[in-house]
């Protein structure tokens, strides 16, 4: 993909040499939000992360915007994680059975709205 990133060495940089992701590996429809402000003097991918994610943005999202591969962009949310600098969403933490209203409190609204 032209423009893109994908140095070896740029990449290992990036990343400090580590290659894998923390062990609460994000997903690609991971939402990200920050809860800071990027600093003076921070990595400057640290800093674009948090730049793009004012508003909450998954993993596949920031990767396409840094144009970095998405493992190394895993890397780097699992800092910007461990520092407290981003909360982390997935779909698969949502309550897995969705809240649904007491059938027999519908049964009744049904039967007096039946008498209406």
């Amino acid at each position: 993909m032209p423009g893109r990133d994908d140095d070896p060495e740029r990449l290992y940089t990036v990343t400090r040499g580590r290659s894998r992701p923390p062990e609460h590996a994000f997903d690609l429809v991971t939402l990200i939000v920050a809860e800071r402000e990027p600093e003076p003097g921070m990595q400057s991918e640290h800093a674009r992360i948090l730049q793009m994610c004012a508003e909450p943005t998954a993993v596949v999202e920031i990767a396409a915007g840094l144009a970095l591969p998405v493992s190394v962009v895993k890397i780097l949310l699992g800092d910007l994680l461990e520092a407290g600098r981003i909360t982390a969403r997935h779909p698969r933490f949502a309550p897995t059975k969705a809240r649904l209203p007491d059938l027999d409190m519908l049964k009744q609204v049904l039967h007096g709205l039946e008498q209406l």
